[in-house]
């Protein structure tokens, strides 16, 4: 499966509303990840709108730094994240979950399904061929 593949296959996880943000990110790279489906979904439950619940950073975000903990066996990690952070900013608008869906502006910069799209894109162009 390609990365554009993986991406629209979270898109269309968190549009259903099959997944929250992070597990959306996550359940895409299930077959890279030696963790069980039940056990991904669990692990990232607690990150549904945005850690802090609409208070800090997105969930597509830190399911694509947490995938690529686990692809990269944690060689790299720290620089790895900064790279997915600042591609998911540059794609995004922001990484704060309350600043992407606008709250107390009213300006939302990116809507769900896109931001997980976005994170899952910059996960691949900071990997590489996943």
């Amino acid at each position: 499966m390609t990365i554009e593949e993986r991406a629209a296959q979270a898109a269309q996880y968190k549009a259903t509303g099959a997944c929250n943000c992070t597990q959306a990110v996550i359940k895409v790279f299930e077959d890279k990840i030696s963790t069980d489906e039940k056990e991904l979904m669990e692990l990232t439950a607690g990150f549904a709108a945005g850690m802090g619940s609409l208070e800090s950073t997105c969930g597509a975000l830190i399911g694509a730094v947490m995938t690529a903990g686990v692809l990269t066996e944690g060689k790299g990690t720290p620089r790895f994240s900064r790279e997915i952070l600042q591609k998911f900013s540059e794609k995004s608008g922001a990484t704060i979950c309350k600043e992407l869906k606008g709250a107390g502006t009213g300006k939302v910069l990116c809507e769900c399904p896109e931001c997980v799209r976005n994170a899952v894109l910059a996960l691949g162009e900071t990997l590489g061929d996943l």
